[in-house]
């Protein structure tokens, strides 16, 4: 899915994003956008599911349960 994100300000060391599709509002880190990025510029993000990063949280978090049950 990719989504379009302007940026409307800056306030501090966040960036204010607004999404085209809804009006939602973002805080997004600064420094985690492109050196040149200036107010009113057109960001297009893609989010896409990461499979094998979320099997991964879920064995860590299946495994953490199971050490806990085992101390109680």
């Amino acid at each position: 899915m990719k989504v379009e994100l302007v940026i409307d300000r800056f306030e501090g060391a966040r960036a204010v994003l607004l999404c085209d599709a809804d009006g939602s509002v973002i805080n997004w880190p600064k420094e985690m956008l492109p050196e040149d990025a200036r107010e009113g510029d057109v960001l297009a993000i893609t989010i896409k599911k990461d499979r094998k990063a979320t099997e991964k949280a879920l064995a860590a978090t299946e495994k953490l349960l199971r050490e806990l049950l085992q101390q109680a």
